[in-house]
């Protein structure tokens, strides 16, 4: 990445793309290298504080039933999630709730907010969210690597996302996708994007993924998963799933 072109924190603030249409794509992280060669004269990279790679950490709240995530693997076009999302190198995170419409467009909805002081805010939960605040939970949490890449005419972002880990609160089971990257382009409709012929060319197709429905799939055997067993068996042939558990993981 050191031979990427430098866009600051200042200036990617024109390109949020809180209303947009995301389309995600799973592989390697050796096709990601080969992706990051092709694409270095069309694309600049996010850097804060000299860095690069960021470290994020996510909690994702359900209800007792798992709900959201049973929208989700029924298929259901309009659905939701709830999440506190921390940037852990500025130690800035928010409380989101994301909104996915039948015209597969992403709208997200946030508030600054510090992980663990979900109750502080629960009048924004209720404005938001279909679900009462105080039928929430804790239910999984990860924690991954990001790069931010836009292109030269600032109307997208491309995020990667490498180093994927998970704990489950419920069944207290941890595991990590060594090995797999997740790319997610994100642009306000159908602009023109450079980097979908070079994932064509990598033969890198899109790919639906949820962080937190695979996450909570991997971790707990209990729930049903019979939507996502293609996806289950996409992660294993691309990764090694480790499942011992990583007390490192679970330092806050």
């Amino acid at each position: 990445m050191q031979s990427y072109t430098p866009v600051s924190l200042e200036q990617m603030k024109s390109v949020r793309l809180m209303n947009r249409i995301d389309t995600k794509y799973v592989t390697t992280q050796s096709k990601l290298v080969r992706l990051l060669e092709l694409a270095r004269e069309q694309y600049w990279v996010q850097e804060i504080d000299g860095r690069r790679n960021m470290p994020y950490y996510t909690l994702y709240y359900d209800t007792e039933r798992c709900d959201m995530y049973l929208e989700h693997l029924r298929g259901r076009k309009t659905r939701q999630k709830i999440r506190i999302r921390a940037y852990e190198h500025s130690g800035v995170s928010f409380l989101e709730v994301k909104n996915k419409n039948n015209k597969g467009r992403t709208a997200k909805k946030r508030v600054e907010c510090a992980v663990g002081e979900k109750d502080q805010h629960t009048d924004f939960i209720a404005s938001h969210l279909h679900y009462a605040p105080e039928r929430l939970m804790d239910r999984i949490e990860n924690r991954f690597s990001r790069i931010t890449l836009v292109n030269r005419n600032m109307t997208e972002r491309l995020t990667i996302d490498t180093g994927l880990r998970f704990h489950n609160f419920s069944t207290d089971k941890a595991c990590s996708l060594e090995g797999l990257a997740i790319i997610e382009l994100k642009r306000d409709g159908q602009t023109f994007s450079p980097i979908l012929e070079l994932l064509r060319q990598l033969r890198i197709q899109p790919a639906k993924f949820s962080k937190y429905c695979m996450g909570m799939a991997l971790t707990d055997e209990g729930l049903k998963n019979n939507r996502f067993k293609p996806r289950l068996r996409m992660i294993n042939k691309m990764c090694k799933v480790d499942y011992t558990n990583d007390q490192l993981f679970l330092k806050k």
